[in-house]
């Protein structure tokens, strides 16, 4: 079966007729889920079943469920979550800690129908990174940064959750929100080498992975991450990642053009899948088209992430949160 090339959101709580015949016409590799969709443990479940159902295969559904701001399920259905950067710095064991979180995460998410989360944030906080991204880091080093990352991607993945490492090959550096402008990056490679790349080097490894809407000036000036050809060589060949790579959100005013334009240019730059979260009905059609079938080599790599979609380990969730409990008191 060939998938359209695209990871797409609903527009509410629950699936719309619209929305089921466009799936199924499209057939989309997977879906995110945002506060808007989100209101009780059923409801979830169900818009959960209704879309793969929609897309004709067990199509993976994504969410950001990192704590703090970042958190699509709340009270007083699920865990409240300190921002990542504060847990690391009241931890007793913050790496642990950070495990244990996730694991805690991946229950909660797989529960409710949710099998990917867009997480570990392998970023490394630094004197100018934006507010918007700063404490959802877990570090201001790379070694700090790496281990914890490793720990909320194995907790991930132990949880039978999918972790998506961002965001590739680093956001630390950018001193504006991505949301609203394009942040440039005038490092030179040779430091970004060191530094903001590592960690990703660090995590090659796994299933999937989301670009940063960056200019890296001095590996190319004109074009963001998610849109050049010369940083998606750097991503695959220097920095090795070989998973499915998603962009960050096509609808971010970062990039240029309408959205079938910005869809267009990221697939020709060498990404896998384009992600959009908005849901409005004219831009998940424009997108959709612009972006077409996955290619072969996106499809193997999507095939390969599907695979590591395990049955969760079985673990003992209420010693987990007592444990939780202890290491942040």
């Amino acid at each position: 079966m060939t998938l359209n090339a695209t990871i797409l959101a609903p527009a509410g709580l629950e699936i719309t007729d619209w929305e089921a015949a466009f799936f199924r016409d499209v057939r989309p590799f997977g879906f995110i889920l945002f506060a808007r969709n989100v209101d009780a443990p059923d409801q979830v479940r169900r818009l959960c079943a209704d879309l793969r159902a929609a897309a004709g295969h067990d199509a993976p559904i994504f969410v950001d469920q990192e704590g703090g701001r970042v958190q699509r399920l709340r009270s007083p259905h699920w865990r409240e979550w300190l921002p990542p950067m504060d847990q690391m710095a009241r931890a007793a064991d913050p790496v642990r800690s950070m495990w244990v979180r996730y694991r805690l995460i991946a229950e909660e998410l797989r529960a409710v129908g949710i099998d990917g989360n867009c997480a570990p944030c392998a970023d490394i906080a630094g004197r100018v990174t934006h507010p918007f991204l700063r404490n959802r880091c877990y570090g201001d080093d790379v070694a700090t940064v790496m281990d914890a990352a490793r720990a909320v991607a194995d907790a991930h993945l132990h949880g039978g959750v999918l972790p998506v490492v961002k965001h590739i090959p680093g956001h630390g550096l950018a001193s504006v929100d991505s949301h609203k402008d394009l942040p440039r990056v005038t490092a030179s490679r040779a430091y970004l080498e060191d530094q903001d790349f590592a960690p990703f080097r660090a995590l090659a490894d796994m299933p999937l992975g989301m670009t940063a809407h960056i200019v890296f000036e001095d590996i190319d000036d004109q074009s963001p991450s998610t849109t050049s050809r010369a940083m998606m060589d750097l991503i695959r060949n220097d920095i090795g990642f070989g998973g499915l790579l998603m962009t960050d959100d096509i609808s971010m005013e970062a990039l240029t053009g309408d959205v079938a334009a910005r869809a267009r240019a990221s697939i020709a730059a060498g990404c896998d899948v384009v992600l959009h979260c908005n849901g409005k009905a004219d831009e998940l059609r424009a997108v959709a088209e612009a972006a077409g079938p996955m290619t072969p080599a996106a499809q193997a790599r999507g095939q390969a992430a599907l695979c590591a979609r395990k049955t969760p380990t079985s673990v003992d969730i209420a010693a987990l949160a007592e444990e939780l409990d202890d290491l942040m008191n």
